[in-house]
């Protein structure tokens, strides 16, 4: 018989590394104390108990527990997503409520496998992407990763931009507006100094300010309560609005959210060595991110509802975005005690200030995960914020004046988004079906079935986007000919990521480095 610590450390995967190998997410004097809050028995012998067995539900522990998923959130309410709602709920009217849940729940289910990574493994999704894959793939890896994050960022800086510009009455162009919002980046690094509670309190004000914003417009426009049920539980779909249901489910699962949750899990210090309390951080971290979710979800809902009552079957639906969605409510709707066009700038404002801060954090995690850097923090943060800020600058110079051409750029932006998804989902569901990896945290057969089949759903949704936009967009044999060699080879490397986790899951003696650094 095995000695026990032996048996652990088989059932666990790959919790036990070695802590002092590679980049880590949190360092220990940073994380947030779990250990021995509600238990009587905790630091004794009686504490064995917990190498298998679950310790019972504290409410102090949820709350311990409680931040990772509200920072995950924060990508479900980026100013993208603001104008998918808005344009859904124009065009569509309360038709697609049912899409946006769903849309929403198969976004929990991604972001509870990454947070199952993150939790049993010790490790974040980059970290593992760097010892499971060969150089050319990690490297591969990591700029679809880094793309995705510059193509969310420059989206949300510019939803800020917009913002701040409406709130100052025309006086702050959109450069400058993005110049401020850079700023939030040493907003960032003064609350990281001081905790990770101080940075998740600062967030929890800003879904809050979302929350009061949105659903004072909700009250204000009184939309129709029986439309809006049959909205949500009654599935209806037409060809008019089929490409605004390809929008809502594109933009509910974002590539660098997916990296970032996997290392926002580790800010909490619990015992890797014993199943049952790894156990019990992912229930905790279950509930906590469902919690958020929820939330979420009533959020967009407030924002498509708005606009399917004000907008739904008028000529300004088709033209609405984030830059004149403001000025098209103040016409409708008119002043009050705060005019609803100051409403909207401010939920904007803090959807954008919150997705830009959590990008700058998703940032450091890829970069250090992939690459393996050991760089300052602070100077991590500056090479991420600088990858971000310096096109939407441009962008903004460019663009300031011209409404169309940030549409048109925020399709373009939306497209490449769609196009890094798999290469987040694929790795992260190859990586927690392993045994060699997860340990007994592996996930089930039923739920592997259900994650690929979710996986396949977004991606061929994704591909659909992707077709029906540059099938408008691309002409001419070159133009055409670029596209098809770009198309191919996006495809293999697609195969060839499905075909190594399958074939490597068969095969565990032949997998990565971390296999080896256990004997």
């Amino acid at each position: 018989m095995p000695p026990r610590d032996e048996e652990e450390q088989r059932l666990l995967g790959s919790p036990l590394l070695d802590s002092s190998e590679g980049e880590r997410a949190y360092e220990s004097t940073e994380k947030v104390h779990i250990i021995g809050v509600d238990e009587s028995n905790e630091g004794g012998e009686n504490d064995d108990v917990y190498s298998t067995k679950t310790p019972p539900f504290s409410w102090k522990k949820l709350w311990l527990f409680t931040g990772p998923g509200f920072l995950m959130s924060i990508a479900f309410l980026d100013p993208g997503n603001l104008e998918g709602d808005l344009q859904a709920g124009a065009i569509a009217g309360y038709s697609l409520l049912w899409l946006l849940l769903w849309a929403t729940a198969m976004g929990l289910l991604v972001q509870l496998l990454s947070a199952r990574l993150g939790v049993a493994t010790g490790r974040h999704l980059a970290e593992l992407c760097r010892e499971e894959y060969p150089t050319w793939a990690r490297l591969l890896l990591w700029v679809m990763a880094e793309l995705a994050l510059v193509g969310a960022d420059i989206q949300e800086v510019i939803g800020s931009a917009i913002a701040i510009k409406i709130l100052s009455n025309g006086f702050l162009p959109l450069w400058a507006g993005v110049v401020i919002t850079a700023l939030d980046c040493f907003i960032f690094l003064f609350l990281e100094n001081y905790g990770v509670r101080k940075l998740e309190a600062l967030f929890a004000v800003l879904i809050a300010t979302m929350a009061i914003s949105f659903a004072w417009m909700f009250g204000e426009t009184k939309p129709n309560g029986v439309e809006l049920l049959l909205g949500v539980l009654v599935p209806k779909l037409s060809s008019k609005t089929i490409k605004e249901a390809v929008g809502v489910v594109g933009c509910i699962i974002m590539p660098h959210n997916v990296f970032l949750h996997s290392a926002l899990v580790q800010s909490r210090e619990i015992d890797n060595r014993k199943i049952g309390r790894v156990r019990e951080a992912i229930n905790y971290y279950s509930i906590e991110s469902a919690a958020a979710l929820i939330i979420s979800f009533i959020i967009n809902l407030f924002v498509t509802t708005v606009f399917a009552k004000s907008f739904y079957g008028t000529e300004q639906a088709n033209d609405i975005g984030l830059v004149n969605a403001g000025q098209y409510l103040q016409e409708k709707y008119g002043g009050g005690v705060l005019p609803i066009l100051y409403i909207w700038a401010i939920g904007l404002l803090a959807a954008g200030q919150s997705s830009t801060i959590t990008g700058t954090y998703a940032g450091q995690f890829i970069m250090g995960g992939f690459l393996n850097l050991r760089l300052k923090k602070w100077l991590r943060a500056l090479i991420t914020r600088s990858c971000a800020i310096i096109p939407t600058l441009i962008v903004a110079l460019v663009f300031d004046t011209s409404e169309a051409s940030l549409d048109v750029l925020n399709e373009w932006l939306n497209v490449l988004q769609s196009i890094q998804i798999p290469f987040a989902l694929i790795p992260l569901l190859c990586l927690v079906s392993k045994e060699d990896i997860m340990g007994v945290f592996k996930i089930g057969l039923a739920v592997k079935m259900i994650s690929w089949l979710v996986a396949a759903l977004i991606i061929v949704i994704n591909g659909y986007l992707l077709v029906d936009f540059f099938s408008s967009e691309v002409s001419g044999i070159t133009l055409t000919s670029v596209a098809f060699v770009f198309t191919a080879a996006y495809v293999a490397f697609i195969i060839y990521l499905i075909l190594r986790g399958f074939t490597f899951s068969c095969c565990p003696t032949k997998s990565m480095g971390l296999t080896r650094s256990r004997n």
